[in-house]
């Protein structure tokens, strides 16, 4: 059993955490306000952009997950949380003389490729933007830490509570069409699976590499997804956005890796994650 700090307890913090702990490991989660029942999690209540918050915290862990998010999309925000924040907790941990390893939640969005490529964790990871210029800066510093810091890149994530996807399907939207713009999934369950299986495979002894993608088996076409949903919702369908011949594509997401390591998806694609979250959906379709 590990000493675990979990860094951020929001729906896939607190789950990972619960998870855990029932799994017999000793989990700290780290929040700005804390749950008012924490059952089996010692909850501490800290700010990582303020240092003098962390000197409340243990530094006695075998491994800490950074699974915060930014509260907005300005790269103030961004910076508070992946630069400062994450500098402060770094130099917590080096004048503690601690050495836990990383398992620090990253994004998709750390590839710029904008042509329907398809890409995995050898690609060139150079954003175009700059809220995730920051993540890709967090991410090279924990590599340059240490190699045995793991970097996870969620795509988009959905699940309850996050049904972006199933609301816009509802209204009719214009999607584009051709060429087709790829969007890539991972459910929010499936997350949670990557981060304790992660965890599962280091105490193992497994030989884990320093990053992993993590979305499911299909990256499709925008238009595929919201033309199912429609349809599996009874909504008019979407109506074709035009577009330029050489309009952006988004990238396709390869999750080889993952899998090759054992991961097992438990929604391998949008049908299945989607599905359950459509009322009455065993009546909507069939799949």
């Amino acid at each position: 059993m590990a000493n675990v700090l979990i860094i951020g307890c929001g729906a896939i913090g607190s789950t990972l955490a619960n998870a855990l702990a029932t799994q017999g490991h000793q989990v700290t989660g780290l929040k700005r306000k804390p749950p008012t029942q924490p059952g089996n999690i010692n909850y501490v209540a800290a700010d990582i952009t303020l240092a003098a918050d962390l000197e409340k915290l243990s530094s006695e862990f075998d491994v800490v997950f950074f699974i915060l998010s930014s509260g907005s999309r300005n790269e103030q925000s961004y910076r508070d949380i992946y630069d400062t924040g994450l500098n402060n907790l770094l130099r917590f941990f080096d004048e503690k003389n601690s050495q836990p390893r990383w398992i620090f939640v990253s994004s998709t969005s750390v590839y710029g490729q904008n042509n329907g490529e398809w890409v995995d964790e050898t690609s060139l990871a150079q954003p175009t933007n700059g809220t995730s210029l920051w993540i890709r800066q967090a991410e090279q510093t924990l590599q340059q830490l240490s190699p045995k810091n793991i970097i996870v890149r969620f795509s988009g994530i959905y699940g309850p509570g996050r049904e972006y996807l199933l609301r816009t399907a509802q209204q009719a939207p214009l999607i584009q069409q051709s060429p087709p713009y790829y969007t890539n999934r991972i459910h929010q369950d499936d997350c949670v699976g990557v981060l304790a299986f992660l965890l599962e495979q280091h105490l193992a002894g497994a030989v884990l590499q320093s990053c992993y993608l993590a979305s499911d088996d299909d990256p499709a076409p925008m238009w595929d997804v919201i033309a199912w949903l429609a349809d599996a919702m009874n909504s008019p369908p979407p109506q074709v956005k035009q577009v330029p011949d050489n309009a952006p594509m988004n990238k396709r997401c390869n999750n080889q890796r993952l899998k090759s390591l054992g991961y097992q998806f438990k929604y391998s694609s949008y049908r299945e994650g989607y599905l359950p979250l459509i009322p009455n959906h065993n009546q909507a379709i069939d799949i």
